[in-house]
């Protein structure tokens, strides 16, 4: 079972961790952004100044093939064995790629993820989906491979922009939408302006509980995992579709849009309260402005939700809700009823 670790001292508790798992050599794999702002702060560690480290460009378009290729060659010219352990320091495209490359080399090897983004935290780090972009669709290609242990500290988080912590709130967001009322309610209400970062890691590690609950359930997303989809299938088809455009949306920024259209379709086919919709679309306005799509895409975006991974057969699978905390899974929805959700999303941010 994967172990997550609340750190208050995040060397310490990561070098207790490696020394605790056996291996004969150590990697650590960073981006160039973690490279340069969040590495250093792990500089103290004599353990991780022994280990060979790997730099890939940073940013979600370059969780590509390509880059995954070289982690492989980097491993296998610095010796690594399948008795080897690798670190993933950074943040969801390097814990998905990590994973996935240790997954793949030597058919698996030992990692843990240290995330340095909120996003990383509460989302990518944890529950075992590993995987990368492939031919403009995002995370088609991948596998359940858990790391071992999580390490979360706010220490990171203060190195964060306001877009980067936004990006992991929703979600958080997403979490509470799925979980209750009470978690829903202390999230929005959390003031930005003036960021607490112990209540910020504290919020961070009750949202993380509430994945890893789901998760350890159902593991290989054949029941109850699938309600941590919520968002996702309008939110991918907004992050593939960006990308097309050449120009890239944060990944949080997509979910909080996408809880917008999928929390529409939840109060039209499942009775999901309207005043609840309209708080949190005003509270994603609000916070994340729009991604700005027009009528004449919402058939692309369409042809795009079709290679979503939930989908079984010909039919778009969507996880809806009837109200905060109860979760309704496996539910098609017609082009139309998407055509109108993407309407109403619109409509919200003021496109």
């Amino acid at each position: 079972m994967q172990q997550i670790i609340k750190s208050k001292h995040i060397v310490q508790d990561v070098e207790k961790v490696v020394k605790n798992i056996h291996h004969d050599r150590l990697f650590i794999l960073v981006d160039e952004n973690t490279n340069s702002f969040c590495y250093p702060l792990m500089d103290s560690s004599e353990t991780l100044a022994k280990a060979k480290r790997i730099v890939i460009p940073a940013g979600d378009t370059h969780k590509t093939l390509e880059n995954l290729s070289s982690i492989w060659k980097q491993l296998t010219e610095n010796g690594a064995t399948r008795h080897s352990l690798l670190v993933n320091l950074g943040g969801g495209m390097i814990t998905d790629m990590g994973g996935f490359a240790a997954a793949t080399f030597k058919r698996g090897i030992a990692c843990i993820n240290v995330p340095t983004t909120l996003l990383g935290a509460v989302d990518a780090a944890v529950g075992g989906k590993t995987g990368i972009n492939f031919d403009g669709y995002k995370n088609e290609v991948g596998a359940f491979y858990s790391a071992g242990f999580v390490l979360i500290s706010s220490d990171f988080f203060k190195t964060l922009s306001l877009t980067e912590i936004l990006s992991g709130y929703a979600e958080m967001i997403k979490h509470s939408l799925i979980h209750s009322q009470t978690d829903w309610n202390k999230l929005l209400a959390f003031p930005f302006d003036d960021i607490n970062y112990e209540e910020l890691n504290e919020l961070s590690f009750r949202s993380v509980s509430i994945k890893q609950r789901i998760v350890e359930k159902d593991p290989y997303e054949k029941d109850i995992r699938k309600a941590l989809n919520l968002g996702h299938t309008v939110s991918h088809a907004f992050e593939s579709f960006a990308i097309e455009k050449n120009t890239p949306v944060p990944h949080g920024f997509a979910v909080a849009w996408g809880l917008i259209a999928e929390l529409y379709l939840s109060c039209r086919l499942c009775d999901f309260p309207k005043e609840k919709l309209h708080k949190t679309a005003v509270f994603v306005q609000h916070h994340y402005g729009a991604f700005p799509i027009a009528c004449d895409d919402y058939e692309r975006l369409y042809e795009i939700m079709t290679h979503d991974k939930k989908n079984e057969d010909s039919a778009i699978n969507f996880t809806l809700l009837s109200d905060i905390g109860n979760v309704k899974i496996n539910q098609n929805v017609d082009k139309a009823m998407i055509f109108e959700a993407l309407d109403f999303y619109r409509d919200s941010v003021g496109v």
